[in-house]
């Protein structure tokens, strides 16, 4: 079974997910051309995204290595981005059952009406399969693996209902739909937090510079396409050594440049085709369940953050953070980790904060560096257990992308720096039974919550 799932996930989003949601579409009901065109268009958006997430660190890559050897940086936690992070979840016992253990946890959870998202996101199921194998090949325990990520499965779900109101409220076009993903997940407490002390400040709140603003106030410098290009441009000038390197290296860095803007131009465009392809499967799932949860209302279904990433804010902002991050990794004391293939997943820290942020690019930008300093600490914590997991995955499947080059240990921004990942991981694996039962007492409580919530919305008027 573990190989089976194994070689599905090896297959990767870009033909798993049509795969998956053309079949889902025939299941429910949506006949097979429109459920194929939707599944194709979901596989093509994945593609796309991949080529301008790819096309965002191949280029910075040379440029950010130059920097690292210019300045003598000696940063020992190798970033393998998030594919090594699938890779880790989905090649172990914990990955091959997680799916289907997931979904009926989903099953039980709608019919006990603890949550009212309907997660078919399952590529990002393997957020929920990474942490539970960090825990499990940590303590050499496979049911604290299950435990942990059957957890965090459940917390995200409730996080997904609590943040769908205001989800659905901000971006256009997203009605009914939710986002259970935990690493967007896990950063709206600190942005809820965050966004409160800073409408405490005097005149604060009267700071709306919103990525529509600063369009109209700012002309072409406002674009995040302008934006892409002059970042690229400086991050190309801090890769020359010299005037002489410079002066020859302007072909280069103008290139970089444009590479940075086309980035920021074509993620808004190719998430539209996601947007496309899953609006069929979500109506269609949306009433299906509707009529076999008689008397459920406000039932949403749980899609990937990818479909609100070309939001000019989190392109702004993102497009912003790089240079603060590298900053950030050279300049913190402690810190091992220099973020270069990882810098895509920044993206994804933002669907679920602007809609707190109002879309507002200083508070978000605010919330974003806040999270940043702390992610990059828990990604040197996680490091060394990221790294025997990677390494345990590597000799038995020679994956190579999982394979740490030597001498350094293994990190990757992409969830591992996500408050989810290290609460949960040490809770369960530092704590052990204690650990365990907070976490059980604290899942409980929501639960319920959650769930008195659900049942006062459904009472009639």
């Amino acid at each position: 079974m573990e190989q089976v799932f194994s070689y599905i996930i090896g297959l990767g989003a870009a033909v798993m997910m049509p795969i998956i949601f053309t079949i889902l579409g025939l299941c429910i009901g949506i006949k097979l051309g429109k459920a194929l065109k939707s599944g194709l268009l979901i596989g093509v958006g994945f593609v796309g995204l991949s080529v301008i997430t790819a096309l965002l660190t191949s280029s910075l890559s040379p440029s950010l290595s130059k920097v690292v050897e210019i300045y003598g940086l000696q940063l020992q936690i190798f970033d393998m981005g998030w594919p090594a992070a699938a890779a880790v979840a989905y090649n172990t016992s914990v990955g091959a059952f997680i799916i289907p253990i997931c979904l009926c946890v989903n099953l039980l959870m709608l019919f006990t009406k603890t949550t009212r998202t309907v997660n078919i996101d399952l590529w990002n199921y393997w957020h929920f399969a990474f942490i539970g194998a960090v825990v499990y090949f940590a303590s050499g325990n496979i049911l604290w693996g299950f435990f942990t990520a059957i957890i965090c499965y459940i917390l995200t779900l409730i996080m997904a209902d609590m943040t769908a109101k205001k989800f659905q409220g901000f971006y256009d076009k997203m009605e009914g739909i939710s986002i259970p993903q935990p690493f967007s997940g896990g950063f709206v407490p600190f942005a809820w937090a965050i966004n409160k002390l800073l409408d405490k400040i005097p005149g604060f709140d009267k700071l709306e510079i919103d990525a529509e603003g600063m369009k109209r106030k700012f002309g072409l410098l406002g674009e995040p396409i302008f934006l892409g290009v002059i970042v690229g441009i400086i991050i190309g000038m801090f890769s020359c050594g010299s005037w002489q390197e410079l002066v020859d290296g302007i072909p280069g860095i103008l290139g970089l440049g444009i590479k940075m803007g086309a980035v920021m131009e074509l993620i808004p465009r190719i998430t539209t085709l996601f947007i496309e392809g899953l609006k069929p499967i979500s109506d269609a799932t949306r009433e299906l369940i509707a009529k076999k949860f008689k008397g459920a209302s406000g039932l949403n279904i749980g899609m990937s953050p990818a479909l609100v990433l070309g939001h000019p804010a989190t392109l702004v902002v993102s497009l912003l953070l790089i240079p603060v991050a590298l900053l950030l990794a050279v300049f913190l004391p402690g810190n091992q980790f220099l973020p270069v293939a990882s810098l895509a997943g920044m993206l994804y820290l933002f669907p679920l904060v602007l809609p707190i942020t109002k879309g507002n690019v200083l508070k978000t930008f605010i919330v974003g560096l806040v999270v940043l300093v702390i992610g990059l600490y828990f990604v040197t914590d996680m490091a060394p257990y990221f790294t025997q997991a990677a390494h345990d995955v590597y000799e038995k499947t020679q994956d190579p992308t999982v394979n740490i080059p030597e001498g350094f240990q293994a990190g990757a921004l992409d969830f591992a720096s996500s408050p989810f990942a290290w609460v949960l991981f040490h809770l369960v694996y530092s704590f052990k039974w204690i650990g365990s039962g907070i976490l059980v007492l604290f899942t409980l409580f929501l639960m319920f919550l959650n769930r008195r919530t659900i049942v006062k919305d459904q009472k009639p008027a």
